[in-house]
């Protein structure tokens, strides 16, 4: 090797060796991956333990789950036992087919298995990210067991200040996307607002239809049916609770407009159901249908299909990530 090529590989080695330890990447800790997210939307979370502690072999990960992260499933992982805790939500948020919900998954564990020092793993649930109207940091923080030892990687660093020795998992979540202007259709007195409708997962049978009617006449209206261009036939259902129990059932005789008000359909309330679906509804996409009034008569219409969790609102996102079949 030449006298210079030798001098330049020793000034890069002193170069790297003089950064500080800021700048250069740190696998010693427990992190989780992707590093960023937005909200409003569904998010799978993986952990990523690259050591134990000092030496010692990790036999459980457990993870404290921030408000804001609902819906909760764990993967299972061949060899470890699987264990969450309930709690309570810091607020209630509405879920598909189903009243508000103010509990879920607070911790997961994954115990009962060995991952040796020498050894790298990972350990993954997914969940929702509740909308956020601004931009947000959620810690999650882990607790990593090693036999009688432990590292509690749940540290927070102060504002402008430097990482702590064992900080916490970090997920930046940006706010949700912004609204889009909202479709209006009319007919007559009838004016109908934003119709959409959420994501399915593959193989799903049934959605929902949310939208607002508004009724400038001086007498009442009724929307009797409906079409949906991916579905085989539209029902019009109501939610409620009866006697503490949420009920849900078909309006065969229709859904009246009063004059001079309006109603809306939304998540948890009146709502149309698009029965025997023949394509799988994805985020983005838009699908034709049809209202008809008692009136007004049959009026054209297009559904925004939003997010598989989204909520009332435009475009809300607030919920589960269900997509169960409907059932009364």
């Amino acid at each position: 090797m030449s006298r210079f090529l030798a001098r330049g590989w020793t000034a890069a080695f002193l170069a790297v060796a003089a950064l500080p330890a800021a700048a250069v990447p740190a696998f010693a800790h427990v992190t989780l991956e992707p590093a960023e997210a937005q909200s409003g939307r569904s998010f799978k979370g993986t952990l990523k333990v690259p050591h134990g502690c000092e030496g010692a072999a990790t036999t459980a990960i457990q993870v404290t789950l921030p408000d804001g992260v609902i819906s909760v499933k764990p993967q299972p992982k061949a060899g470890w036992t699987l264990a969450t805790q309930i709690g309570d939500y810091g607020r209630s948020y509405e879920v598909m087919h189903g009243p508000p919900v103010s509990k879920g998954v607070k911790t997961i564990t994954w115990s009962g298995g060995e991952l040796p020092d020498a050894y790298y793993d990972e350990f993954t649930f997914v969940a929702y990210l509740a909308p956020q109207a601004n931009p947000a940091t959620l810690y999650f923080p882990v607790l990593q067991s090693c036999g009688t030892a432990s590292t509690n990687w749940a540290e927070i660093p102060a504002a402008g200040g430097p990482r702590p020795p064992r900080p916490a998992p970090v997920l930046k979540v940006a706010a949700a996307a912004q609204a889009q202007t909202a479709a209006v259709f009319k007919a007559g007195d009838i004016t109908i607002e934003a119709p959409w409708s959420r994501a399915t997962p593959g193989g799903a049978k049934v959605a929902g239809g949310f939208l607002k009617i508004t009724n400038a006449g001086t007498t009442p209206d009724m929307l009797v049916s409906g079409t949906f261009a991916a579905s085989g036939r539209v029902e019009i259902h109501e939610m409620a609770v009866k006697d503490g129990v949420m009920t849900m059932r078909p309006l065969k005789d229709g859904l009246v407009i009063p004059p001079g008000g309006s109603v809306t359909l939304a998540p948890g309330g009146y709502h149309l159901m698009f029965m025997d679906l023949a394509q799988q509804l994805k985020d983005g996409d838009t699908v034709k249908g049809t209202l008809v009034f008692e009136k007004a008569g049959k009026v054209d219409v297009t559904f925004q299909v939003r997010s598989i969790g989204a909520g009332a609102g435009a475009p809300p996102a607030s919920g589960g990530m269900s997509g169960m079949d409907h059932k009364h």
